[in-house]
């Protein structure tokens, strides 16, 4: 197998579904399985189809045109609020998305008008994350010019919480939502199918009974990829936590000294490194850097070893306490979100489907 490489365990993944699409379907909620940590595999999303979602949520355009060629029926979700270049394929390509722009849903409006469609909309409050969405306040003045418009359609409203600034979905700021929305029922005489309130990071709260009762859709990517919730990255009851495997090769290892020799100054990132002096360690160099994955986000499944640090292109470990690895031996990564996303990402990576 050429290195480096992640592996994609899609069973686990539509295992990892089917727990969270259960536990959601108790309190009446529907979900959306968010590909975009893997770029839009479509084997995740078979996979998150046969696990049970009712949608698909995607951030980019272009891995919905990939999920529409591979004949990929279900719903789609264009979660990355919406921009004016790109107005054309999003009618074309996803069936919902995300807006708090009126200039956007303007233009969507006249795009869809153009091509005799009608392009469904949630539109997005900002509870207090200040990420995408409309302040509260300017909510209910924005519907009633919206409800005018032709070629659209107010399926519902929804928010974002934790992404940005680590908000908790709460039941009072979930409740706010439930309030606002019936109150634009109330005052503009129009029905909202969908309270879309949560990502993998309500998921707490939902084991908690607390989500009030007209909330109905959730947004789950993290929850399912790597079976985790997002508030304390505790495990989630049911599901696997390595789905992902990343795995690196060992293209040196030598008896040198932890410190480094000669005057220090910044590494090739800016940075002034701290080097505890630990004597000599046996050091191995990985062929995967920094330009592959996040470092930071990996974490070595054999004991006994430990990253040291990385460039672009090297991974340095200390395997002083692990002797069996050997020069060509493959090592074996778990990864946070951040690191699935950009190994996802990078085309130095392969990509194995298990």
């Amino acid at each position: 197998m050429r290195t480096p490489y992640i592996t994609i365990d899609t069973y686990k993944i539509e295992q990892n579904t089917r727990a969270i699409v259960n536990q959601c379907k108790k309190y009446g909620i529907q979900v959306a399985g968010v590909t975009k940590g893997t770029l839009g595999m479509v084997e995740v999303a078979q996979a998150m189809i046969r696990g049970g979602i009712n949608w698909i949520g995607e951030s980019r355009l272009d891995n919905i045109e990939r999920l529409r060629k591979s004949n990929i029926h279900t719903p789609i979700l264009l979660m990355r609020s919406p921009h004016m270049s790109e107005i054309e394929r999003i009618i074309s390509l996803a069936d919902v998305s995300l807006n708090s722009e009126y200039e956007i849903i303007k233009a969507l409006s006249k795009a869809s008008l153009s091509k005799g469609l009608i392009h469904k909309i949630i539109i997005m409050v900002d509870l207090g994350d200040l990420r995408e969405g409309v302040w509260p306040n300017e909510l209910l003045p924005l519907v009633k010019e919206l409800i005018t418009m032709k070629g659209i359609e107010i399926i519902g409203l929804g928010t974002n919480l934790t992404d940005l600034n680590g908000t908790i979905p709460t039941y009072e700021n979930n409740k706010q939502l439930v309030d606002l929305a019936e109150e634009i029922e109330e005052k503009c005489k129009i029905e909202l199918q969908y309270l879309s309130a949560g990502n993998s990071s309500s998921l707490k709260l939902l084991a908690s009974g607390k989500i009030p009762k007209r909330i109905n859709h959730f947004r789950i990517g993290e929850g399912i990829l790597l079976g985790r919730e997002t508030i304390g990255r505790e495990a989630w009851p049911g599901t696997s936590q390595d789905a992902f495997t990343l795995y690196a090769e060992i293209i040196e290892k030598k008896l040198k000294p932890s410190l480094p020799v000669g005057e220090i100054g910044q590494d090739a990132f800016g940075n002034i490194p701290g080097i505890e002096d630990k004597g000599m360690m046996t050091r191995a160099i990985l062929n995967i850097g920094r330009q592959d994955t996040n470092i930071d986000g990996i974490m070595p499944k054999h004991s006994n070893i430990e990253i040291l640090g990385a460039t672009s292109d090297h991974l340095l470990m200390d395997l002083t306490k692990n002797q069996s690895l050997k020069l060509g031996d493959t090592v074996a990564f778990d990864l946070n979100y951040g690191a699935l996303l950009a190994s996802m990402t990078s085309p130095f990576i392969n990509k194995v489907v298990l």
